[in-house]
Formats: structure tokens, sequence, C-alpha cells
């Protein structure tokens, strides 16, 4: 991993950053966080905002519609736009942080045509059916039900914590074909979407107060079959590609938040007075190196992938994925932990923001699979261990 930067990409850094300097002021403010649907218009503006300008899909292969960018670049677009203090991806991340990169690895060209032009664009927004109630960790247990029907697949079963079903236009689901198969093999991934008959959408609220997941109801749901992404009984492959992206790129933006956080937390204990406490300063600069050593490890593992690809390979985030998604989750609540400390009696209040990401940050070690299963992954994949029973 090479970390210095060639003058074509410093003159990739000074533009983008020009582009920032110009484009963000002029900027809508941010809706209320329970107006979806302002959220998603919102969302899909700052998308339209860098499709328009060449940013969209910066890292994703030109086959797929992307810029075809390095890995450094994607990463200097990362840092600046996280600097800049520029809007996350919000609604959008579902389907650009990795429904559209499964698209753009496993589906054939017309699904490529079909779907990733709009993710890009910001025309239309993806959710995550993957959890049901009675299969979390445990994914290969779902038991949603996709019976073979002519040219469609009826699909009857529940999700739950479906990312932004209430705004979104698809799902990227996963479904039981072939009940009588081994459980990891009767699985297929199919592109739902959220408009059909028989979809029931009701929104559940988190601790912290959102709505940004929701409970989905499938009742004999009508899918094509050209909307499966993948052969059939493929699934659990096809989702192993998900779940790679998710775990490996799709938080990389909020490392670099949380090291922004941080030093707004320094700032803040200077001012309050909390700066005094050694105790408080070390456990600060333990985090600065989690933090640090966290986006190199990002660094790593885009570096890694990207290789991979210009070497034959397939160009998806490897098992270190699971090292950052485990020392992510584990480093960002102790970050909240730190946040609320340094805010005292303040931080019982839950509109202040440290409050609000300190509640959420306790789904982190759950999401994307919990640190259980990434640490299995870990043992296995990377170094060697026998297959837990």
């Amino acid at each position: 991993m090479d970390l210095t930067l060639t003058k074509e990409e410093e003159d990739f850094r000074d533009r983008l950053r020009a582009w920032l300097h110009d484009t963000l002021p002029r900027l809508p403010p941010e809706p209320p966080a329970e107006d979806w649907p302002a959220r998603r218009a919102h969302d899909c503006a700052w998308q339209r905002a860098l499709h328009d300008a060449g940013y969209a899909g910066l890292h994703w292969p030109a086959h797929a519609g992307g810029q075809g960018a390095t890995p450094t670049e994607y990463l200097i677009f990362i840092e600046e736009t996280e600097r800049a203090g520029a809007p996350y991806v919000g609604a959008n991340f579902v389907g650009l942080l990795h429904a559209g990169p499964t698209i753009a690895a496993e589906g054939t060209a017309a699904q490529r045509a079909r779907w990733l032009p709009p993710i890009l664009r910001g025309d239309e927004i993806w959710c995550q059916g993957f959890s049901e109630p009675d299969a979390g960790s445990d994914l290969a247990s779902l038991r949603t039900r996709a019976v073979r029907d002519g040219d469609s697949y009826v699909v009857t079963g529940s999700k739950i914590w479906t990312s932004h079903a209430e705004v979104a236009d698809w799902c990227e689901l996963l479904v039981r074909t072939d009940p009588a198969a081994p459980r990891h093999r009767g699985i297929s991934w199919l592109a739902l979407p959220m408009n059909a008959p028989g979809v029931t959408v009701r929104p559940l609220r988190t601790l912290a107060g959102t709505t940004e997941f929701a409970e989905v109801f499938l009742d004999e749901v009508r899918v094509p079959v050209t909307h499966r992404v993948g052969p059939e009984n493929d699934g659990w492959r096809v989702t192993m590609v998900t779940l790679s992206y998710e775990r490996g790129t799709a938080f990389a933006g909020e490392v670099v938040a949380c090291r922004r956080t941080l030093a707004r937390l320094a700032r803040t204990a200077r001012a309050n007075g909390r700066w005094d406490d050694p105790v408080l300063r070390r456990r600060l600069g333990r985090l600065h190196a989690e933090f640090t050593a966290l986006w190199r490890l990002v660094q790593w593992n885009t570096s890694e992938a990207a290789h991979a690809a210009r070497t034959g390979g397939h160009g998806n985030p490897g098992p270190g994925a699971s090292v950052f998604k485990l020392r992510y989750s584990q480093a960002r609540q102790k970050l909240y932990e730190a946040a609320a400390e340094v805010l005292g009696p303040e931080s019982l209040d839950t509109r202040h923001e440290w409050t609000a990401q300190r509640l959420s940050s306790l789904s982190y070690t759950i999401a994307a699979g919990t640190s259980q299963i990434q640490r299995n992954i870990i043992a296995e994949r990377i170094l060697g261990l026998p297959r837990g029973r």
C-alpha cells in the first residue's frame, strides 16, 4: 500500500476542495430528522449534485457507470467531503454502498443498466431486507419464502430492521427459494419493488427516537424472475458480496466523521474544564490512535480489493472487512461513552447530538453482522482456526 499522492491525485484533491467550497454554501439546511420525505429529497438532491459534477460512483467500475477512480482518489473524496461538512449519503446509503456495488459485481448487463444509473443520479432509493424476527445474526435461517410461478416469484414472509423502507423504491431482499436444500444453499437475492401489491411497511422507533428502520410484511408479493441477482439458490454467495461491502467500505466515511467528532470533544473538554482530568486526556488519546489505525485499515482494505481486481480477482473487500467492522463498532461506542463523560449531566439530554449518537452506537456491534460473527470470520478465514460448532 503506497500512501504517497501522485501529481494527478493532488490535482484531484484541489479540484474537489474548490468544488466543495463553491457548492456547500448554496445547499439548503438539513430537514428535521423525522421528516423522511424531506430527508429523502435533501439526500437525493445532494447525490444529483455529485452526479452532475462527476463525483457519483467515484470508485465504481466504468462498466457500472462509475468513474473508475483509483482507491486513493476515492479515499481523498471521503476525507475531503467529511472534513468540509458535506452531507452524508443518508437515505441513499443502501443503494450506493452495498446494493449498487453488489449489482455491479453480480448483476447482468440488463440489471446494471436498469438499476445503477438511477442509484448514481439519486433518482431511486434502496432499502435492505435481510434480517427477520427469527433470523438476525443467524441470517441463513431466514424463512421468507419465494415460490416460482411462471416468470415470477411469489414472496411471503417478513423482514425487520429494514433501513429506510419508508422512502425506498427498491429492496435488496433475501428469500428462501428451496426449503429442502441446506440452509445456505436454498437462498436467492431479489430486487423487490417497494410499491408492489402485498408490501406493507411499519416504521420502528429506535432508542434514539428515530425511525430509519421498519418492519416489512410481504403477502404473496409477485417479483419477476428477471429481478433475481445471481443464480437461483446462490443467494448466500451473493449476500457475502453485499456484506463485504457493508462491512468493508460502507463505514469508511464515518471513520473520518468520528475523527472530527474526537477533535470537537477535545475542544469541548478544554472549554468546560474537563481537560484537566488526566484519565480523560489519556482516553481521548487512545481513541485518536484507534481511529487513525482504523483509517489506515480502510486504506489497506480498499487497496487490497483494487489490487485483486487488477490481477484477475473479484475486487470485492476480503475478510479484512470483518477486522475493520469489529474494531470500528467497538471504537464508536467508546467514542460516545467518552462524549458522555465530557458532557457530564448534559449527556442525559437525548436531544443532544452526541447523546443521540451514543444511543445509536449501541447498534453497531449488531448491524452488518454481530461482533461474535465477525470474530468467527476472522478466526476461520484469516487465522485458519477450525470452524466452531
